[in-house]
């Protein structure tokens, strides 16, 4: 039986990695006078590495970046802890929305009495803010656990973040059901033992979803329906918690 939705963030939530994520790692960039500027399709490549400092040392190994390996990892933190001031303002400003139907779907799950958690390698203070500017007030305590970068110092693909969240939960794997955007989040979830249904994004659309009990395009509102790209199919245009608690039955 379906007792609890564990949600990732980046591009699950909101797509905030294009617009958001990258946008604040270049304003980072300049503070610090480098001249380094991740466009959209090489921020895309960089994705394959989860984590924002560790996607800053895994850039500072290429020839472009030119730092001393002595170096990096001070800067690395430098970076990030700038970097996430960015994103807070670029959040605040209301420039980062919910993807279609997730407000919907979470407001859904919490009056329908399911369990809502959060398994992210991004921070705290990132989900925090994203919840606080595009969900109603006291909506952040509808999840009963969140779990972030800061619980789990290994990234997705490694199952940490999700055996955290289990364990805080007190529920096995069995009863849950995660939401992701990425092959490294499906690795993970799937790893920990958690069935799967993940929603694209733009950066993630090509990845190998081999797994999952349903690939989407989104959760869909009545106005844009959502799609099923692969994986079993949807009995509504529109995905509920019906149609969740059906798909982790089959799984």
């Amino acid at each position: 039986m379906l007792r609890a939705l564990i949600f990732d963030v980046d591009g699950t939530l909101a797509d905030t990695e294009r617009d958001g994520h990258r946008v604040a790692f270049n304003r980072a960039f300049a503070d610090a006078g480098l001249d380094w500027h991740w466009d959209v399709p090489r921020y895309g490549e960089l994705l394959r590495v989860t984590g924002g400092r560790e996607r800053i040392l895994h850039f500072m190994e290429s020839a472009e970046a030119n730092i001393p390996a002595a170096e990096r990892e001070t800067l690395a933190r430098a970076l990030h802890a700038r970097k996430t001031a960015h994103y807070l303002r670029i959040v605040d400003e209301g420039s980062v929305q919910l993807r279609p139907g997730v407000a919907r779907l979470l407001s859904e799950a919490h009056a329908g009495g399911l369990t809502l958690a959060i398994a992210t390698t991004t921070s705290r203070a990132n989900i925090d803010a994203l919840l606080a500017h595009t969900l109603p007030p006291g909506a952040l305590g509808w999840f009963s656990v969140i779990g972030a970068a800061e619980d789990a110092p290994r990234k997705k693909p490694d199952p940490q973040v999700y055996e955290f969240v289990l364990e805080q939960l007190g529920l096995a794997p069995q009863e849950c059901l995660a939401i992701e955007d990425s092959s490294a989040g499906l690795q993970a979830a799937s790893a920990a033992g958690v069935r799967t249904i993940v929603t694209i994004t733009d950066y993630t659309r090509d990845q190998d979803f081999s797994g999952a009990l349903t690939v989407l395009s989104d959760v869909g509102e009545r106005d844009a329906p959502a799609r099923v790209l692969a994986g079993s199919a949807a009995g509504t245009d529109v995905i509920d918690v019906a149609q969740l608690k059906a798909w982790h039955a089959q799984g």
